[in-house]
């Protein structure tokens, strides 16, 4: 987050957005039931031909209509033929802190500084944004907002994409803290001269001390009289007391490695966030219980030696190694995160099934984030945040939301593509 009163920022945005965002839906009045459709739980399971009854904002109901004699409540809305899904989750987004990269005012994902543990993504969060209303239409109706840049970032939280200030929007706040990993490895700088190969960082050893200092102090600080008052020592205190997570944006194989050391010695819950080498390390993952959120698939092998397919493979590859896994679509490209079903999509042509694939993006990012409780699947208790597809939402063919709900509140498809693409077919229909 630059430096700049975040009330210019919000007026800022206001200026470059000629049109605001769909009013947020109001709040679940009546019983709704969906009946005939898919259910894809979440969990694994499908139900056929299922029912799924909501009311003030959690599911009292999920039945399959061949087998039970369930009564239906309140406003029916036929699905037959079309599926049912848990809310998709976007993790490490910065979703409504960029509106245009291009511009500077409506940039605030960063702020500066290096150890800026208590930078909080939270109060930058702008609910009118037109990205974050992008992501609606394809089921994405959660996201993790993080911060980015510096050693420690700061922290992120979890918001639901139908609010009307950030204050709505917040379902977990401040859930972790955000770590970038120095990189073991750096490219040479072609433009000096250098080869364009990966060599050794030499900065390494001190940049990975510099972080156990920094967290060594935070420590002796907590544990003192706190005399004088250090906001970025405080600020890590839910990591020592196991309120928050550590997500740490690692790739390489040493470097993971070494931040699951730093995690275990410091007595930190740790995701590992990127992991694109975590496979080879996949055995260490699983005995000390880090989960890790891959990078999306629809990317490059980052050496020439790598096999071509492996970002397409590697979320199968951990998940087959006992690996808790779910997908994120990176932080510094928000307009990515609207791919999300569709990164998960990728992984069932690697072999993995699409109701486990279908995990990567609902229930197993709930359990790395700490909202399963609520989240990430469609069982009796949990939110009514859920959508209707006319097809499978996995495939961009399928994928066509005719509902969608966040804590059983009908939010609104419209966005301003929706309106251009009706503008302009008809244009073409004329034709």
């Amino acid at each position: 987050m630059r430096k700049i009163n975040f009330i210019t920022s919000a007026l800022l945005l206001c200026c470059l957005c000629s049109f605001s965002q769909q009013t947020p839906a109001k709040k679940q009045s009546e019983s709704i039931t969906i009946t005939g459709a898919t259910i894809h739980i979440g969990d694994g399971t499908i139900i056929d031909n299922g029912i799924v009854i909501f009311e003030n904002g959690k599911i009292q109901a999920v039945a399959d209509a061949t087998t039970s004699k369930i009564a239906l409540k309140g406003k029916i809305i036929d699905a037959s033929g079309k599926h049912i899904y848990p809310g998709f989750i976007g993790a490490n987004t910065n979703l409504g802190l960029v509106e245009v990269d291009a511009v500077n005012a409506s940039n605030d994902q960063r702020e500066m500084g290096s150890m800026i543990p208590h930078v909080r993504s939270l109060v930058a969060y702008n609910a009118e944004s037109k990205v974050v209303e992008s992501m609606r239409p394809n089921g994405i109706l959660i996201a993790q907002v993080s911060p980015n840049g510096g050693r420690f970032s700061g922290t992120s939280s979890i918001m639901q994409l139908d609010a009307w200030n950030w204050q709505d929007a917040a379902i977990k706040k401040d859930d972790g803290i955000y770590l970038n990993w120095p990189n073991s490895f750096s490219r040479g700088r072609w433009w000096l001269g250098e080869p364009r190969g990966l060599k050794p960082n030499r900065n390494y050893s001190k940049q990975v001390n510099d972080i156990m200092t920094f967290v060594i102090e935070s420590k002796a600080y907590l544990n003192g009289s706190r005399t004088n008052l250090n906001i970025p020592f405080e600020a890590l205190e839910g990591l020592f007391d196991g309120s928050q997570k550590l997500y740490v944006n690692v790739n390489d194989e040493k470097g993971i490695t070494d931040a699951v050391n730093f995690a275990i010695q410091n007595g930190i819950k740790m995701v590992v966030v990127g992991g694109y080498q975590a496979h080879t390390v996949s055995g260490l993952l699983k005995s000390n219980n880090i989960p890790v959120l891959i990078d999306h698939t629809h990317s490059l092998p980052a050496t020439s030696d790598h096999d071509y397919d492996l970002p397409y493979k590697n979320p199968k590859l951990l998940a087959d190694a006992g690996v808790l896994v779910g997908i994120h679509t990176g932080n510094n490209s928000n307009f990515q995160t609207r791919n999300l079903p569709f990164y998960a999509g990728q992984v069932v042509g690697q072999g993995m099934s699409k109701e486990d694939a279908l995990k990567l993006i609902t229930l197993n990012v709930a359990q790395i984030l700490g909202v399963d409780t609520m989240l990430g699947s469609i069982e009796v208790g949990k939110s009514a945040t859920l959508f209707v597809s006319k097809g499978d939402a996995l495939d961009m063919r399928g994928n066509q939301l005719t509902h969608a709900f966040i804590d059983g509140r009908e939010i609104s498809l419209e966005t301003h593509q929706t309106e251009l693409w009706r503008r302009y077919s008809q244009k073409y229909q004329q034709d």
